[in-house]
């Protein structure tokens, strides 16, 4: 079993910042990737950022440039610094893991429950 605990969304002002994190702990034998998605009432989920086991990051067009991604491997958490945000950015965000629990056993992605972030005008 897998847990994802989020934590450091919550209301900012247009132009401000903003910090989440995500932890994941549980029966984890090797992680490809932990991210962050989101998802706008009546939209899809999309991504904001993944960052892969070997380094190499990967970001939603939207954020380029504004937020920023790191990964602390000791600790198996994931955090996503978020600068400069607009309304627009409005959402709650999914921790994102994909990992497995086993050498022989595929990779699984696996969605934390959500940390709802307010960005005001």
């Amino acid at each position: 079993q897998v847990q994802l605990v989020e934590s450091g969304g919550g209301l900012v002002q247009s132009g401000g910042s903003l910090r989440l994190s995500c932890a994941a702990s549980g029966s984890i034998f090797g992680i490809n990737a932990m991210g962050w998605y989101r998802q706008a009432p009546g939209k899809q989920r999309e991504l904001v950022a993944d960052i892969f086991s070997g380094g190499t990051t990967d970001y939603g067009d939207s954020v380029k440039g504004r937020f920023s991604i790191s990964w602390d491997n000791a600790k198996n958490t994931v955090y996503l610094q978020m600068n400069s945000l607009k309304p627009e950015d409005t959402a709650v965000y999914y921790c994102h893991l994909k990992y497995r629990p086993g050498r022989s056993i595929p990779w699984t992605n696996y969605w934390g429950q959500g940390t709802q972030v307010t960005v005001s005008s």
